[in-house]
């Protein structure tokens, strides 16, 4: 739970000193009460202690920071529930660690709120937003329980590769079906994720975070990196050798577009149309991908709005194109648009005479004069493929 509806957001800022003074001594006492009921975790007595000890510091430090992310390499209270099915335990005995720790806690939150003169306002607050904490932290534990359960089963990988299929078909799948598919894959629905196309390559691809979906056997592979947080920065480090175009973030329904988008670049990049870089993010290059989502229309396009130029020589069209997309783009006086061609002024308004005698009123209607525009840089894309 993150959201503004969070109830540990309620809680004063100002108690979370007072409470990270109480971590100490609360883990303790949560865990000797658990090792009387649950005795086979004296044998596992560090991991236990570690789990309250950050279960408690990480309560503690949403009070301070609600508006904090979380770490997401974080994830001890997955590894409990993991290690429980590993241990060939259900998940009784851990839920039961919960309800005790829970009980425990709500002993040293009285005695704390009377130590401290608390309101019954910041008590009820304080309460509410330990429960939460608590089932967030069952939560994650059932999610690491399922995970390993799943890949011991040797059902994880076929429940993502089908929840990968369902996440990106043509047509789209009904989202129950989505939603359920992700719920079997052990894999939490982000708000947020984008799609990377790759090259295929034979460079090793071992190094992707546990919970980037991938799909290596397509024809054009592609990961989804759910939540993503400057993917191509990291993406080089994870797939050295590889070549990949970071789609657009998009809601889940929306992954088609984000893949499609960032097979276009690709596409683009081996074109010569865009650099071969590494790594391309389609946010970098969206004008080039709006302006040539249909090659065959910018073509139209450019033909037909410069249609002017057809007559000269490929000196004399090279030259006044030039010159007439940056003068339409500079919006400035002959001495700006020499500057960027790095040609003396009076060439440009010779040049621009010449403009205006082949496109006429064109040349100072708005809507015209954007049309040359786009026409102009449609153009160069295409030229450059």
């Amino acid at each position: 739970m993150t959201g503004l509806d969070d109830p540990r957001r309620s809680v004063p800022r100002a108690l979370a000193p007072l409470l990270r003074m109480e971590v100490a001594p609360v883990a303790v006492g949560i865990f000797e009460a658990i090792e009387k009921s649950i005795p086979e975790y004296s044998e596992f007595r560090d991991n236990v202690v570690d789990g309250i000890r950050q279960a408690l510091v990480k309560f503690v430090d949403r009070i301070a920071a609600p508006d904090a992310e979380p770490d997401p390499h974080d994830d001890i209270h997955r590894k409990l529930g993991a290690w429980e099915f590993q241990s060939g335990r259900s998940l009784d005995s851990l839920q039961a660690a919960y309800r005790i720790g829970a009980r425990v806690a709500w002993r040293h939150v009285c005695d704390f709120a009377e130590r401290r003169e608390l309101s019954l306002r910041e008590m009820s607050v304080l309460g509410e937003a330990m429960i939460a904490h608590v089932d967030e932290l069952v939560s994650l534990s059932v999610e690491g329980y399922a995970a390993a359960q799943a890949s011991a089963a040797g059902t994880l990988e076929r429940r993502r590769r089908k929840l990968l299929e369902l996440l990106v078909g043509d047509p789209a799948a009904h989202w129950q079906a989505v939603v359920g598919a992700a719920q079997a894959a052990a894999w939490p629905m982000p708000d947020r994720l984008v799609a990377v196309a790759l090259e295929p390559s034979a460079a090793p691809a071992d190094d992707l975070p546990a919970d980037v979906l991938v799909d290596f056997e397509d024809a054009t592979p592609y990961l989804l990196v759910p939540n993503p947080v400057a993917v191509a920065r990291w993406l080089a480090r994870a797939l050295p050798g590889w070549r990949a175009a970071v789609g657009v973030p998009v809601a889940p329904h929306d992954t088609p577009r984000s893949l499609a988008g960032a097979r276009r670049v690709l596409a683009l990049a081996r074109d010569g149309v865009l650099p071969r870089r590494a790594v391309l993010d389609c946010a970098d290059h969206l004008v080039e991908l709006t302006v040539l989502a249909d090659e065959f229309l910018a073509g139209q396009l450019a033909q037909r709005a410069l249609a002017p130029l057809a007559p000269l020589t490929d000196r004399q069209r090279t030259k006044l194109a030039e010159t007439l997309l940056v003068w339409l783009s500079a919006r400035g006086g002959a001495p700006e648009v020499a500057a960027r061609l790095q040609v003396h002024p009076q060439t440009v308004r010779y040049r621009v005479n010449q403009l205006d005698e082949l496109f006429g009123d064109r040349m100072h209607d708005a809507e015209q004069r954007f049309t040359l525009e786009l026409a102009l840089r449609a153009h160069y894309l295409l030229q450059r493929g």
